[in-house]
């Protein structure tokens, strides 16, 4: 297989400078190893000797014998933390959430990966179905830790029905592995009403928590149903009735395990408190936020970064008529934090706006899969000068929608300025107060 390990800049001051290694550079081997990731390249150039092989944009080869004591960084960046193609998944899950996409979407959207490597290196979540043992192998010579591992229950057959793959039943042989191996794991379920839920959902964190300390946390999550799911397995969408119930049997076995493994171990999304209509518990429950990623505590976390940097009483700028875009789901929340900022700072001109999902419909309420469409149709005529949304509507690398619209053409069709925010609370309220605040933390989507 050829890998592509291209060299997209290096570090001024470093090795790779010295040796006149330049971007565009490809880097071919290690000690005479093809790498196929940047996991090969960090674990082979941790050695005080490294035999470097570099390939010029023109063909040519150099070999460069490197003598490293101080076990300097090399200096190399590279574009992709993958050199060859990620590994596409072999599951057809019943909740897959790719599966529900609109039509005619960018074809990067519809890549499923499953690839060990990117649960490292981006916090993906996968499942292990795709790993043979020489892989599971490496991830523990490499020390690659934790591991995301997308669980959603421990019972072989069902979990072989819900992935609809006959290998999915060794979920726990393979955490178990992993665990000997001395890796740490953080898990996710999915949780599918009627499916893996109530007793099914006692046996899998019971079962998980026999993982623990290496077992480190799990996060429950309801399933996410678009529109679009002609043809695929008929999934029920939770009540507020399911949602309290599935919070009431979460939280009393939190206590359980609070008091047999000094943690809560199990964690509930904050979709399901919202829907539940019941406070989200406050940041202490959540020990860390171990699993914010997930959309796990994201409104406590947010919420006492903004208290704690409102406390600070910044100078509010000059921000002029604002309109906060957002979704269904946390409209209540970013309305609550704005009127807190309006008690502190009463010339504040700010409104929240709330935004349906027409790009998805069905019971998709994040701002993060927001289109452009929907924020130009539901603030088509309102008058404003600043625009605040989550950066998390936007491609990581690229300022796009997922429907492609763009920010340009929101501030062209829109004649307002578009601000991204990240989703953090001091960074909010800079962004509200048009003012400098540095960040507590950054996390994912919470507008």
């Amino acid at each position: 297989m050829q890998y592509h390990a291209k060299v997209s800049a290096v570090m001024q001051g470093s090795i790779a400078e010295e040796l006149g290694i330049e971007p565009g550079d490809t880097v071919c081997t290690v000690n005479g190893r093809r790498i196929a990731d940047f996991l090969d390249y960090q674990f082979l150039t941790a050695s005080e000797n490294i035999l470097l092989t570099i390939q010029k944009p023109d063909g040519q080869m150099l070999e460069f014998d490197i003598e490293n004591e101080d076990m300097e960084d090399l200096g190399i960046v590279f574009s992709n933390m993958l050199f060859d193609p990620a590994k596409s998944c072999t599951n057809q899950c019943i909740f897959c959430f790719i599966d529900q996409l609109p039509p005619a979407m960018r074809d990067s959207l519809y890549f499923k990966d499953d690839d060990s490597r990117l649960s490292f290196l981006y916090g993906n979540y996968v499942t292990l179905t795709n790993m043979k043992p020489e892989d599971l192998d490496r991830l523990i010579e490499y020390r690659v830790s934790p591991v995301n591992v997308s669980v959603h229950t421990t019972n072989p057959e069902l979990r072989k029905m819900m992935l609809h793959n006959r290998f999915a039943g060794t979920i726990m042989d393979a955490m178990k592995r992993l665990k000997e191996g001395g890796l740490s794991m953080n898990m996710q379920i999915v949780l599918c009403k009627g499916i893996n839920d109530g007793e099914e959902l006692s046996r899998t964190l019971q079962d998980l928590a026999t993982l623990a300390p290496a077992a480190c946390s799990v996060s429950v999550v309801p399933v996410g149903l678009t529109r679009y799911r002609e043809g695929l397995y008929p999934l029920e969408a939770f009540t507020r009735e399911d949602a309290q119930a599935v919070i009431e049997q979460v939280e009393n076995m939190q206590q359980a395990f609070l008091a047999s493994l000094g943690t809560r171990f199990v964690y509930l999304s904050d979709e399901f408190y919202l829907l539940a209509e019941k406070p989200i518990p406050p940041a202490e429950a959540y020990e860390g936020f171990p699993q914010i990623e997930n959309g796990v505590g994201m409104e406590a976390s947010m919420e006492e970064e903004f208290l704690a940097a409102l406390k600070g009483k910044p100078a509010m700028g000059k921000p002029g008529k604002t309109v906060i875009a957002t979704g269904e789901l946390a409209y209540p929340f970013m309305t609550r934090l704005v009127e807190l900022a309006k008690q502190q700072y009463p010339s504040l001109d700010a409104e929240v706006v709330r935004v349906c999902n027409t790009l998805f419909g069905g019971g998709v309420t994040v701002a993060g899969l927001l289109g452009g469409r929907d924020l130009l149709s539901a603030l088509a005529g309102k008058k404003m000068e600043r625009l605040l949304i989550t950066s998390s509507m936007l491609k990581a690398d690229e300022p796009i929608f997922l429907d492609d619209v763009t920010v340009g053409e929101i501030e062209e069709t829109l004649s307002v300025r578009l601000l991204p925010c990240d989703n953090d609370g001091a960074a909010f309220l800079g962004c509200l107060l048009d003012c400098e605040i540095a960040p507590l933390a950054l996390q994912d989507d919470i507008f």
